[in-house]
């Protein structure tokens, strides 16, 4: 008998952990800055550059990233500082960067 008390029961199961990444950038930003790397970096178009890319992973040294920047800025008439540029190891990390100073341009 529960003699008039509500019995409730718990049980706790582990929840896998999720991890959400998000980029701060515009998709269409996100695309233009892959197409300006695989052009800049002259990669054969079955290599997968996609906004998580590395350019280190894509095979771009020093020199290969200031020329992507000055390809960034060519196309989106921005100007990035050196100490942003020295920010900027992903396609995502660029575009974020990229809509940020476009924004503050406007």
């Amino acid at each position: 008998m529960n003699q008039g008390r509500n019995s409730l029961s718990f049980s706790l199961r582990p929840t896998p952990a999720r991890l959400r990444i998000s980029c701060a950038a515009k998709p269409e930003t996100v695309d233009k800055v892959c197409e300006i790397v695989r052009k800049q970096l002259a990669l054969p178009n079955d290599k997968p550059v996609t906004g998580e890319s590395k350019f280190s992973d894509l095979g771009a040294d020093s020199l290969d990233t200031v020329e992507i920047v000055m390809g960034l800025e060519e196309e989106f008439g921005i100007t990035v500082e050196e100490d942003n540029a020295s920010t900027i190891s992903t396609v995502d990390d660029a575009a974020a960067l990229i809509d940020k100073l476009c924004s503050e341009k406007a």
